[in-house]
């Protein structure tokens, strides 16, 4: 599902959008933080979009965090 995702330099400074469209992931993850169904999503934003493709931008943010290096630090108490 993540061939939903591209990444081009050339579109939105090279943030992740939905493949051929220019819909970034970060818009749809913060509709749908906002408590936007998926349904309301397509219908009042974008109608391009498919369920499989809001899908894909939620399975791409948890591959990030997923890959990511968490490096913790001792707070004094």
């Amino acid at each position: 599902m993540l061939e939903r995702i591209v990444v081009n330099p050339k579109v939105h400074f090279g943030k992740p959008c939905v493949a051929g469209t220019r819909i970034t992931v970060q818009s749809v993850l913060e509709l749908l933080n906002e408590g936007m169904s998926f349904s309301e999503i397509i219908q009042n934003y974008y109608p391009e979009l498919t369920t499989d493709d809001i899908r894909a931008c939620i399975g791409y943010a948890i591959a990030l965090v997923a890959a990511e290096d968490i490096h913790l630090r001792s707070v004094p108490a």
